[in-house]
């Protein structure tokens, strides 16, 4: 049993929930600083539940999707249903579950998180299948990722202002970065099947620059965040602290034949993990600590 709840969890890659967990709780944490719902136990519970079950739905619908690519991938052909260890119509029935499991609690949350729900469910599992067809598919799991404080957001029972929408764009531009350089090791493997990505596109230096742009967007957008919503001086500590880690991440991917634009993706995944888990939890923990001392 304990084997197979571990099959499942990699099958969905739930440590990666700490991309997508701590914004949507830093938005629950601002949606406190305007017009809101009472924040009660059920409320809670509903937008957490949302939160891994959208999560869930997703992730299953993009393993089962790209089960015949990931088999191809001497990185990827490991992964529980490319390998078979997790068959096809199982990873098809939890994405239908969580997905209906997902509706369900939003229904909970009232009227615009109930109506919003199915779209959303439609833009998340629609991810999975856009780098068949566009460059943008990175740009296209930022806007999934960012649903997540969005949804939290009207969760809350909050109207969207301009706060909200600044920290949306921010995590869109955080996620279309870090995701740009991940993808420089798969940009080989992409261009040789047909896959569309923006190292496969645009090279590895474009690349490299897209996604430098994209984490200096995040930056000023997390600043804006703070503006509009007149958060205090720990919140804009937190946002440099953004900013320094960014920069980090960026020189862990250091160009290793600047002539032939190859990079040195030896420090890829600490790149990828450990960088981008410090940028999530440390924003939670500052725009928290920020909230509890207005």
């Amino acid at each position: 049993m304990i084997a197979r709840l571990r099959k499942w969890a990699e099958l969905v890659t739930f440590s990666h929930t700490i991309f997508m967990m701590p914004f949507a709780a830093a938005a629950v944490v601002l949606a406190m600083a305007v017009p809101h719902e009472k924040l009660t136990p059920l409320r809670l519970g509903a937008i957490v539940l949302c939160m891994v079950c959208a999560r869930t739905s997703a992730m299953a619908f993009n393993r089962w999707a790209d089960r015949d690519i990931d088999a191809k991938n001497d990185r990827t052909k490991g992964r529980p249903v490319a390998s078979g260890r997790i068959a096809p119509r199982e990873a098809l029935i939890l994405t239908v579950v969580s997905g209906l499991a997902f509706c369900g609690f939003a229904s909970l949350l009232g009227r615009w998180p109930a109506l919003l729900s199915f779209p959303v469910l439609l833009v998340l599992l629609g991810y999975s299948l856009a780098k068949r067809f566009t460059w943008a598919a990175h740009a296209w799991l930022g806007f999934a990722l960012a649903l997540a404080p969005g949804g939290a957001w009207v969760g809350m029972g909050a109207t969207p202002n301009s706060g909200i929408l600044a920290l949306m764009v921010a995590v869109l531009t955080w996620l279309l970065g870090f995701d740009v350089l991940y993808a420089l090791q798969d940009e080989k493997f992409d261009r040789a099947h047909g896959l569309f990505s923006i190292p496969s596109r645009f090279g590895t230096r474009g690349a490299m620059r897209i996604a430098a742009v994209s984490h200096v967007v995040t930056v000023a957008m997390l600043a804006a965040t703070g503006y509009f919503l007149q958060r205090g001086i720990v919140f804009f500590l937190g946002v440099i602290a953004v900013a320094v880690v960014l920069v980090i991440e960026h020189r862990l991917v250091r160009p290793r034949d600047a002539s032939q634009g190859e990079v040195d993706l030896s420090q890829i995944g600490k790149a990828f993990f450990d960088c981008n888990a410090y940028v999530s939890l440390g924003f939670f923990a500052t725009t928290l600590v920020d909230g509890l001392l207005r």
